[in-house]
């Protein structure tokens, strides 16, 4: 279904520019996505432009939500799970703000597309080998063999498939959960118009937004953590 109304695709439409219009209507996920990183990096440098012992109400948000999620990530992995969290800190924030974005009426959540979701999860299953080629070496290969010789024609085909499927399972039930409940906020904003959706309805929709993007963030710390570990 169509989006009723797009503010930063309509404002191509002021520029002239025939190509840029024709890839805002093409791809508005990359344009919003585009403005989930704008907004991402402009709050984080005023964060942390004038830092101080005592700390601005900027700073306080972001010290709390950096220090929750990395000290969540410890909790699971351990201090070596302590230099990976870069990356998954900004994939939570990247995510989080996506599925937020969707709920300002005119905006459009880029993780509402299967493009942007594949592409996440694409970071996530390539950075998890990495993680076993780092710390095993060419010795991760055990991880695809099972515990002994005569087994690996039947766990290498199984252990390939299940990582090539966490692609698909992160891919999938993130893009399904914020495209659906996109086309519940466009029937309800149709239905009762845009100054009168149920306040609970965004409540929940705020609630969505986090669970979705802690979701994929607690699935990547499971899958990072299983290519640290020692193959049986």
């Amino acid at each position: 279904m169509e989006h009723p109304y797009l503010f930063l695709v309509k404002a191509t439409e002021f520029t002239g520019i025939k190509s840029l219009e024709h890839f805002a209507h093409a791809y508005p996920h990359v344009l919003y996505s585009w403005l989930v990183m704008i907004v991402l990096i402009v709050m984080g440098s005023i964060a942390t432009r004038n830092l101080a012992s005592i700390p601005t109400k900027m700073q306080n948000v972001f010290e709390f939500v950096v220090v929750g999620l990395e000290d969540f990530i410890v909790d699971i992995t351990g201090e070596e799970g302590r230099w990976f969290f870069p990356v998954l800190g900004t994939v939570f924030l990247y995510i989080f703000v996506c599925n937020l974005i969707g709920l300002v009426p005119g905006f459009f959540p880029p993780t509402a597309s299967y493009n942007t979701t594949l592409s996440c999860a694409i970071v996530v299953f390539c950075f998890t080998h990495y993680i076993g080629f780092r710390y095993h070496g060419a010795k991760y290969y055990k991880h695809f063999i099972g515990p002994v010789w005569w087994l690996v024609p039947i766990m290498l085909p199984i252990e390939l498939i299940s990582h090539f499927a966490r692609v698909l399972s992160l891919s999938m039930r993130l893009f399904g959960n914020m495209s659906g409940h996109e086309l519940v906020l466009a029937i309800l904003f149709g239905l009762a118009g845009a100054f009168f959706v149920p306040l609970p309805i965004m409540a929940m929709g705020i609630f969505v937004a986090f669970v979705q993007a802690f979701v994929f963030f607690m699935l990547s710390i499971m899958y990072f953590a299983g290519a640290m570990e020692h193959a049986h």
